[in-house]
C-alpha cells in the first residue's frame, strides 16, 4: 500500500486517510523483513510462523532467499503466493480446529533438527490465537471460552498473554524450545504497547518470568469465568519457560516493525502537508471510550492556542468491556466516543483504525469522524448515545457511511489514531 499525499488545499478527510495508508505501508513485510534478513545459511532451513502478517512475511522470506521449506498459520483470508512455505489459514481471534491441526504439525517438523540447522519464525500479532495447543486436560473449546470471555473482559492484551501462555504447550518459549540444538531467529512484526517481545502472540520463542498464580490473579480480577480444566492446568507448573533457560540460549528474537515506525512515516505525510504534530504515545491503553474522551479534551485545548493545522497522534491498543450485544470493536468505539466528546466541535476530524484491517471481529479498519457526525446521525434517526451503551460502533458509522474499509492490510502494528486540529476559521 502506497501512501499519497492529497492535491494542494486537501480534503480533512482524505489527508486522515493519507496518514493512515502511510503507517500502514511503513509496516509492509516486503519491506522491513527482507532488511532484516541475514544471507541465506548454507545449511537446512526451516520456516515457521504465525499472526495476520505471517504470510506476507513469508512471501518476504522467499523473495529474498527463493523457495523454503516451512510451514505458516494466518488468519483466513490473509494468505500469499509462496513457492516452498506452505501457508495454513485459521480462526482469529478465537482460535479453531484448524490452527489446532497446524499447531501440532509445526511442532512435529521442529524435533531432530540438529546444530547447524536454522529455524526461521515469522511472528505477528494474531498469533496468540492462531498458534494453538491447549496444555491438557484443557480441550479447544474450553480455550476458546476462555479466549472469548478474555476479549470480552477489558483486560489489557499483556495480562490477557499472560493467561494464554500457562494454557498452552507453545507460547512462553516453548515452540522455539521444541527445536534445541538448531538455532532460532525470529523475526517479530509488534502490535503490543511497549514492543515487549515476549507478548507478541504470547512469545512463542521469549522465555517469561510470568506465573501460573499471575494468571489465576488475571482471571480472577477481571472475572473471567474459567472451567475447571482451567484450574487445574493453573494449579501445576506450566510448561513456559524462564529467559536464561538453556534450549533458549541458540534463540535470537528481533522486533523488525513497531508502532513507533508508523507513527513517524505518518507524521512525515502530515508534516509534508503542512501540518504540525504532537505525538501522544505509541503504547497508550485503556478502555476505548475513556481514551477518546481524554483526547477530545486535547485537541479542543490545542484548537484554541493554534495558527496552524495541528495532528494528535497515538498508537497502543485500547479495550472495550463489552457491556451490550452490539458490533463493535476498539477504533470504531473509540470514534463513536469522540464525536460524543466533541459534541460537533468546528474544524476537528478523527480517525481511528486498526492497521491489520480488523477492528474487533468486523472486517472494517475503523471510523472517521467529523463535525457533522452527530447531526447526519441525528437526521438518521441514530442514537449514538445508546449505540455506545451497547457497543454497536461498527453499526453506527455503517449507516453513516463513515467506516475505513481496507481489506486484509498484512500486517499488524496495532491501533493507530490521529486526530486533525484546525485552526478556527479555516
Amino acid at each position: 500500500m502506497t501512501a499519497t499525499i492529497p492535491p494542494r488545499g486537501p480534503d480533512p478527510r482524505a489527508l486522515l486517510r493519507a496518514f493512515f495508508d502511510a503507517a500502514v505501508a511503513a509496516a509492509d513485510p516486503m519491506r522491513c523483513v527482507p532488511a532484516a534478513l541475514p544471507p541465506r545459511p548454507p545449511g537446512r532451513v526451516l520456516v515457521i510462523g504465525a499472526g495476520k502478517a505471517s504470510a506476507r512475511m513469508a512471501e518476504a522470506v522467499e523473495s529474498a532467499w527463493g523457495p523454503c521449506e516451512g510451514l505458516v498459520i494466518t488468519r483466513y483470508g490473509y494468505a500469499r503466493p509462496t513457492r516452498g512455505i506452505e501457508i495454513v489459514e485459521a480462526a482469529h481471534p478465537v482460535p479453531d480446529a484448524r490452527g489446532l491441526e497446524t499447531t501440532a504439525r509445526i511442532l512435529d517438523l521442529l524435533p531432530g533438527r540438529s546444530e547447524d540447522d536454522l529455524v526461521l519464525a515469522l511472528i505477528s500479532g494474531g498469533g496468540s490465537a492462531l498458534l494453538v495447543q491447549p496444555a491438557p486436560p484443557l480441550t479447544l473449546g474450553e480455550k476458546q471460552a476462555v479466549n472469548d470471555a478474555l476479549l470480552a473482559s477489558g483486560a489489557p492484551i499483556g495480562q490477557m498473554n499472560i493467561v494464554r501462555k500457562h494454557l498452552s504447550r507453545v507460547k512462553g518459549g516453548q515452540l522455539a524450545a521444541a527445536a534445541w540444538p538448531a538455532r532460532v531467529l525470529s523475526l517479530m512484526i509488534s502490535d503490543v504497547p511497549g514492543d515487549d517481545p515476549a507478548l507478541i502472540a504470547s512469545g512463542p520463542t521469549v522465555g517469561d518470568v510470568s506465573t501460573p498464580e499471575e494468571a489465576r490473579a488475571i482471571l480472577e480480577r477481571w472475572r473471567v469465568p474459567v472451567p475447571p480444566s482451567v484450574e487445574a492446568v493453573l494449579a501445576r507448573p506450566s510448561g513456559v519457560l524462564p529467559p536464561d533457560a538453556p534450549r533458549l540460549s541458540r534463540v535470537e528474537n528481533r522486533v523488525i516493525a513497531a508502532p513507533s515506525q508508523s507513527l513517524a512515516a505518518a507524521a512525515g505525510v502530515a508534516e509534508a502537508a503542512g501540518c504540525d504534530v504532537r505525538l501522544l504515545g505509541d503504547a497508550i491503553e485503556g478502555e476505548a471510550r475513556d481514551v477518546a474522551a481524554a483526547q477530545a479534551d486535547l485537541a479542543r485545548a490545542a484548537q484554541a492556542g493554534s495558527g496552524r493545522p495541528l495532528l494528535l497522534l497515538s498508537g497502543g491498543e485500547c479495550t472495550v468491556t463489552r457491556r451490550g450485544d452490539g458490533l463493535g470493536g476498539p477504533n470504531a468505539e473509540f470514534c463513536l466516543a469522540l464525536a460524543l466528546a466533541l459534541g460537533g466541535a468546528p474544524g476537528i476530524l478523527g480517525l481511528a483504525c486498526d492497521t491489520d484491517g480488523v477492528d474487533g471481529a468486523a472486517e472494517v479498519a475503523g471510523a472517521i469522524v467529523t463535525p457533522d457526525t452527530l447531526a447526519r446521525a441525528h437526521a438518521l434517526g441514530l442514537d449514538p448515545a445508546a449505540a455506545l451503551d451497547q457497543n454497536d460502533a461498527h453499526s453506527f458509522f455503517a449507516a453513516l457511511g463513515d467506516q475505513v474499509v481496507t481489506g486484509p492490510t498484512l500486517t499488524n502494528v496495532n491501533d493507530f489514531r490521529a486526530i486533525l486540529v484546525m485552526p478556527l476559521g479555516i
